[in-house]
């Protein structure tokens, strides 16, 4: 039994066998030449180009189609159960399998559901099959900074939060992380005159050690100055064959160590102690050092104290001028309360959006809010940067994306619910790298099985027939789970089931995002590329607004007309309220973990002085929510959304020219790409996430 089996025996499940399975080529051949489908006017299909259609050498070096991205999943997912039975001699039925197989293969190429971004992207590539690097199949994470036992190591594991959250954002990771490491009153440290070189290799495990040697030299005593050889780290503009993009040269990793080194010599001049803010500060460097490593885009979401002054006013800018450079990489949201004042809460979010919320009471004590406190959850300590997952710390977990409204009755919804979940079940058979996550992944065998899209259905089939499709599923994926856990000879997933924010997969297949209402019924769709992706060109010759990102000097903006239809209701005709009980409908009736909800509030209405009041009564039926504030500019600049009225959709969408990006399927709107691999989205795939 697997729940026997060691730590190492754990980690090294699967890693031995070469097994495969294949789906039948002639099978594969029915695909080739169907339209295919992609979501909204054709910004699915530059999604799917931009982020998930890898350059193959088994294709002759040309990038894959979307039926070639499906059977490399569908392959991988069942390479990895066929694998996992060889280990512990389960039998393994061939036929029934590429029954099982099939089936998936059509339900994912139909947009019925998707894999997260990370399965399109990672899912049978080298990266689990040659490097078993499962650990990048799951979207998010979640470590704390504080030991949850007494341990001699404290400074060991609090050192250990920050290389955790390194490495998986280098493996496009989203990673939660809290504050609490602060209670330790960890002192400063100066490091010896002596002097200790280290010589980084040009590997992720180099860049994380060298992160780890400089804490050490700082946190604790009697430690020799760390400088750092870079020669061995490749220079700007090589291929990253196995990630993907280019690589950045040593830079970003340099000035990653300086702004870390310039951070505790200030505080060796003042007060020594680690606080919650020198834990967010060294959070956001790190992150921004992945993300100028040209890796890929980096979510983090900090957790603090509803106490905390400070943490909850480090994106005010005026106050902490000095943040500026990297304060925005992560989200900040406190541990509320039940029954807190939540006054300062609202002052702060009508300020800059910030903080969320997340009460870690609901998280630890519920499954779905419907049902009675359980405390299955007792031992987890926060989320990942969306909040639709409850983690344990050092716990990842995978997402699966469904779509209700592309099904036209419930019994079809369930087989699809059936696949998804398989889907995600077997992603938890690939174990991570880190032990610490190994222990809490093989027992809690966490997943999200998502819905996408619920403005849409609510729109065609009604929120009564929501509730019986989110009670009906959700009882029918407990009885499947007890089943399926049991074949495969693994405990049953403590919780299943999520609302993620989407975003990019939701794109594929034309639904809107998790909760969310559409923004309007006519508007701007903002697409992020690299500035060296061979996409750009494309999208300026078609006609489309490209711009530089304001917030990342490596990527470029591009700008897409989008019109929605006319049945589904917009944020212009939902209120505040009505965005609340809608994220607490999916709370009760469908998320055992948790549903991810951003709020937009109308203050030309007045909603902004009722966000208090708002909190009060729905402190009882949610685990996690954060508020943006409604205007046409944008609370930001490049929101991922922006409304324009019909008029200028039609004198954008007017200036298109017909170009296309897939020559085989001439539906959409860029041709002349060039062959790249493609810049995978990380962690729940959502722009949404206020980032």
């Amino acid at each position: 039994m697997l729940q026997q089996l060691t730590r190492r025996q754990l980690h090294t499940i699967n890693l031995s066998q070469r097994e495969v399975f294949r789906l039948d080529p002639s099978f594969i051949a029915q695909y080739q030449n169907q339209r295919i489908r992609f979501g909204f006017n054709g910004v699915g299909e530059l999604a799917y180009k931009r982020s998930y259609a890898r350059v193959r050498e088994d294709l002759g070096g040309r990038q894959e189609q979307w039926h070639e991205t499906v059977e490399r999943v569908i392959n991988g997912i069942f390479t990895m159960s066929l694998r996992h039975h060889n280990t512990l001699g389960l039998k393994w039925d061939q036929g029934e399998n590429d029954k099982i197989a099939r089936e998936m293969y059509q339900r994912i190429y139909t947009f019925k559901f998707l894999p997260p971004g990370r399965g399109l992207w990672a899912m049978g590539t080298a990266i689990t099959e040659d490097k078993h690097l499962y650990a990048a199949l799951n979207n998010c994470a979640f470590v704390s900074t504080k030991p949850s036992i007494q341990t001699e190591n404290v400074i060991e594991k609090f050192i250990q939060a920050f290389t955790f959250l390194m490495d998986s954002a280098m493996i496009g990771i989203g990673v939660g992380f809290d504050t609490k490491g602060s209670d330790l009153k960890l002192k400063v440290h100066k490091p010896l005159t002596s002097v200790q070189v280290t010589k980084i290799p040009d590997t992720r495990e180099g860049w994380v050690d060298s992160l780890a040697l400089l804490l050490h030299s700082y946190l604790k005593p009697s430690q020799a100055k760390v400088t750092f050889d870079y020669t061995q780290i490749r220079p700007a503009g090589i291929p990253l064959k196995t990630f993907g993009g280019q690589s950045s040269g040593p830079g970003p990793l340099i000035k990653m160590h300086e702004l870390i080194v310039e951070m505790f010599e200030r505080k060796l001049s003042g007060s020594e102690l680690v606080r919650a803010r020198d834990i967010v500060d060294i959070m956001n460097i790190i992150g921004k050092c992945v993300i100028a490593g040209n890796i890929r885009r980096v979510a983090e979401i900090a957790l603090g104290e509803p106490y905390d002054k400070e943490f909850i006013r480090l994106k005010d800018y005026d106050r902490y001028p000095d943040r500026v450079d990297y304060g925005w990489v992560s989200n900040n949201s406190i541990y509320a309360e039940l029954g807190m004042d939540y006054s300062d809460i609202q002052e702060s979010i009508l300020k800059n959006g910030e903080p969320g919320l997340c009460w870690l009471e609901n998280m630890k004590a519920f499954g779905r809010m419907a049902d009675p406190a359980n405390y299955l959850d007792h031992k987890a300590a926060g989320g990942n940067p969306c909040l639709e997952q409850t983690l344990e710390s050092m716990e990842m977990c995978c997402l699966v994306e469904t779509f209700p409204n592309n099904h036209s009755t419930y019994q079809d919804y369930q087989e699809t619910l059936k696949l998804a979940f398989t889907y995600a079940k077997l992603v938890t058979l690939g174990l991570p790298h880190w032990e610490d996550s190994v222990e809490v992944m093989a027992r809690n065998r966490r997943i999200g099985c998502s819905m996408s899209g619920i403005a849409q259905f609510i729109a065609d089939k009604g929120i009564h027939n929501l509730v019986d499709w989110c009670n009906k599923g959700y009882d029918f994926l407990n009885k499947y789970d007890a089943h399926l856990s049991k074949s495969l000879h693994i405990p049953e997933s403590i919780k299943k089931t999520s609302i993620k924010p989407s975003g990019t997969v939701s794109l594929l297949a034309g639904a809107t995002p998790g909760v969310h209402f559409p923004h309007s019924r006519h508007y701007i769709r903002r697409v992020r590329l690299g500035k060296n992706s061979n996409l750009v060109e494309s999208m300026i010759k078609t006609g489309y607004k490209v711009e530089q990102d304001v917030m990342d000097s490596g990527t470029l903006v591009v700008e897409i007309p989008v019109s929605l239809g006319d049945k589904v209701r917009t944020l212009s005709e939902v209120t505040m309220w009505e965005q609340l009980q809608m994220a607490s409908l999916m709370q009760k009736y469908w998320a055992d973990n948790q549903v991810s909800c951003t709020v937009t509030f109308d203050p030309e209405k007045g909603e902004d002085k009722e966000i208090k009041n708002a909190l009060n009564y729905f402190q009882y039926s949610l685990k996690g929510i954060s508020f943006l504030p409604r205007t046409k500019t944008g609370a930001y600049p490049q929101m991922p959304y922006e409304e324009i009225t019909k008029e200028e959709y039609q004198q954008r969408f007017s200036k298109l020219k017909d170009i296309e990006l897939n020559p085989d399927h001439p539906v959409l709107r860029v041709k002349d790409a060039q062959i790249e691999d493609p810049t995978p989205e990380n962690y729940c795939d959502g722009d949404t996430c206020k980032l």
